[in-house]
């Protein structure tokens, strides 16, 4: 993704130096994402409180059908702006369980022995 900005380099968590940039850039991605996510939860309430037929525009189904939007907008805004902190914990815990995966993998597969056996 063009101008996707990773937290600086002495920021990210050390599962970050063994991985592939892009999957580091995936990991990013989504845990913005998730955030913006969060944060649009967080803001519909408040939309779905405010009493638009005295507005401007006089509410009605246009503005209505906008509103989704608008909300998902407003809270990509705030998450690039710095939101609640939550994309760089999710971030970390994202790059710990691909680094985990990753360990697993290279061990091979697991023996007969500690699969756990099926009734």
């Amino acid at each position: 993704m063009a101008g996707l900005l990773l937290p600086p380099a002495s920021a990210l968590p050390p599962e970050a130096a063994h991985l592939p940039s892009d999957i580091v850039n995936k990991a990013w991605t989504a845990a913005r994402d998730f955030e913006a996510m969060a944060l649009g939860r967080f803001l519909e309430p408040i939309f779905n409180t405010v009493d638009l037929s005295h507005s401007a525009f006089g509410g009605g189904s246009g503005e209505e059908a906008w509103k989704p939007m608008l909300i998902d907008a407003m809270a990509k805004q705030i998450g690039a702006a710095g939101g609640l902190g939550l994309a760089r914990p999710i971030f970390a815990e994202m790059l710990r369980m691909q680094e985990s995966a990753r360990h697993q993998s290279a061990q091979g597969p697991a023996s007969p022995s500690t699969m756990e056996k099926m009734p």
